[in-house]
């Protein structure tokens, strides 16, 4: 457990570049949302899309809303 008593750490790694963004979360069940705002942050700050996702194929990245926003995004 953190300090702030999360429990799940999410590490989203770009590709190109090797940079690392470590989200902690209290529950699995807040992936989307934790991903869904740096997807958006992100691309606000580069100014440009994110191309392509991978993952693990854990059971947080397998449920409907994730899919729909990454179906969309990409």
């Amino acid at each position: 457990m953190s300090l702030g008593g999360n429990f799940y750490p999410l590490v989203i790694v770009a590709y190109f570049s090797r940079f690392r963004w470590t989200l902690l979360l209290a529950s699995k069940n807040y992936t989307y949302h934790a991903f869904k705002r740096l997807a958006k942050v992100l691309e606000n700050e580069k100014s440009s899309k994110i191309v392509s996702i991978r993952s693990d194929h854990g059971g947080e990245f397998q449920n409907e809303s994730l899919k729909c926003f990454v179906k969309n995004m990409v």
